[in-house]
């Protein structure tokens, strides 16, 4: 399959070496969105970002699917300066990042049936699944937050270069926000009770958590505490990824 190419983003991108720190936030330079494609990149990703996208069922518009790719791209090049995820290798961020993001995106939609609801990434990192939902569900309006502010400013710089209205990051601790959110989920964050615990207070009434997982967290469930329930386990299967997923849905008891 051929690959559209990627979308022109770079005249949106600030040059290197432009801005400075503002309010303890570093505004690093994003590389523009067509460096790098010779090292194992665009083409490798754009067919098999198709491959798996039908393999777990999503119809992607061709606008979704530009801007997966210039954020994958981006993710790439500001990890040789940044150091944003451990992954590096082109095979391996797009099955153990992109896909393995996306595996979330059909249990999200039969949750919010297209409503428009507010959603806290916690612990995002580079912007996984975060970015990825904001992409994939423009109705949702999707608030990253991290701890290390290089990569609240890399997820806050992306949402500009592509155009994301609906995404934002926030660099600080979960346990201080205060705002309160429909769905708030994690990506190899923490233990379970650790996640709900630090995140209650940015539970919605009626809220829901979603915890992306590798195997069956038994362990974790059994640890929770009585006022928090595991109301479903979802199996995943990421094509590519030759490993256990599985998503954890949460409550508050009623």
């Amino acid at each position: 399959m051929t690959a559209a190419p990627l979308p022109a983003f770079g005249h949106l991108l600030p040059q290197a070496g432009e801005g400075k720190e503002k309010g303890g936030v570093p505004n690093l330079p994003l590389p523009l969105a067509g460096e790098g494609r010779g090292e194992g990149g665009s083409d490798q990703w754009a067919d098999g970002l198709a491959a798996g996208a039908q393999a777990l069922g999503l119809a992607l518009t061709q606008e979704q699917t530009s801007r997966l790719l210039a954020y994958l791209n981006l993710l790439a090049q500001w990890n040789k300066v940044y150091n944003l995820t451990a992954l590096r290798g082109p095979a391996e961020m797009l099955t153990h990042h992109l896909l393995d993001s996306l595996a979330i995106i059909a249990p999200l939609r039969r949750h919010t049936q297209g409503l428009p609801v507010r959603l806290l990434d916690v612990g995002s990192g580079g912007g996984l699944p975060g970015v990825v939902i904001a992409i994939c569900q423009p109705e949702i309006a999707v608030t990253c937050i991290d701890a290390v502010a290089k990569k609240t400013a890399f997820i806050q710089q992306t949402a500009g270069a592509l155009g994301l209205s609906n995404l934002r990051s926030l660099h600080g601790r979960v346990e201080s926000q205060r705002d309160s959110f429909d769905i708030i989920t994690s990506r190899a964050f923490a233990t379970l009770a650790d996640f709900t615990g630090w995140s209650t207070g940015a539970l919605a009434a009626g809220g829901v958590w979603v915890a992306m997982k590798g195997k069956h967290p038994a362990d974790e469930i059994a640890a929770l505490p009585l006022a928090v329930e595991v109301f479903h386990v979802e199996q995943l299967i990421v094509p590519g990824l030759d490993a256990k997923r599985c998503l954890v849905w949460l409550r508050l008891r009623r």
